[in-house]
């Protein structure tokens, strides 16, 4: 099954794939060979999973305060510029190829995707100006802190692919599914290192020295790398 995925990616019907996914809402059943052929066993780490978890919670809940003012304010500038729904949703993988329901507040315009799937760019001519000055600032990924807090993400961890990107990915560069060994976060090593910049292999990389080196002070690093890039609107993602 991965043999002829990697080599018939241009036969899958991705209509009926995303429609059985969201009748199953359970694993996106063409993409788990992939995460399964590449498993790792993750040392067990109660003790810091159960720190990290209650980290993002705590946060999640006080950021809520600032996000839903901003939420309210920028939903209406999305509605005065450009017809459409404030919010976007979007199908994404998380830990061990489950998958789940991503919030942003929509940043590109209405029926950005006629053709299908396809990975955003840094200057990316869908972008809205609205949705331009929330990307550089972050604020369109607000409406995620909800998924951190059902605990389909983490603050911190490898930003999480669409499925049929992720299929793409790991056809041309071998172990992408490797990152779904963790959480996906809000924010990540790749992402305060260039963001839409970086190819799919230079992700993988930085996504994969985080996910050997995590700990709640590589965590706080980041954090706090990410703080400043949101206030400078440099390196955005």
């Amino acid at each position: 099954m991965l043999r002829f995925l990697r080599r018939h990616l241009w036969l899958v019907d991705w209509g009926d794939v995303m429609e059985m996914l969201r009748r199953s809402q359970l694993h996106y059943s063409l993409l788990e060979p992939l995460v399964q052929s590449h498993q790792h066993t993750e040392k067990s780490r109660p003790g810091y999973e159960l720190a990290i978890r209650v980290r993002d919670t705590l946060l999640s809940l006080c950021a809520l305060f600032f996000a839903i003012p901003l939420v309210i304010v920028f939903g209406i500038a999305i509605k005065l510029e450009t017809p459409g729904p404030i919010f976007h949703k979007q199908i994404r993988v998380g830990k061990d190829g489950a998958c789940f329901t991503l919030y942003k507040l929509r940043s590109m315009i209405q029926d950005a995707e006629p053709n299908g799937a396809q990975w955003a760019s840094k200057d990316d001519p869908r972008v809205t100006r609205v949705g331009r000055f929330m990307r550089r600032t972050h604020i369109d990924e607000l409406p995620q802190i909800i998924n951190v807090l059902k605990g389909e993400m983490s603050i911190v961890g490898p930003r999480p692919e669409r499925p049929e990107l992720t299929m793409v990915f790991e056809a041309s560069v071998s172990g992408f599914t490797h990152r779904l060994r963790v959480k996906p976060g809000l924010t990540g090593l790749a992402q305060i290192n260039g963001g839409y910049e970086l190819t799919p292999e230079q992700k993988l990389r930085l996504d994969l020295k985080y996910i050997e080196n995590r700990s709640l002070w590589l965590d706080t690093v980041i954090i706090a790398k990410t703080i400043v890039i949101v206030v400078t609107g440099r390196g955005v993602y």
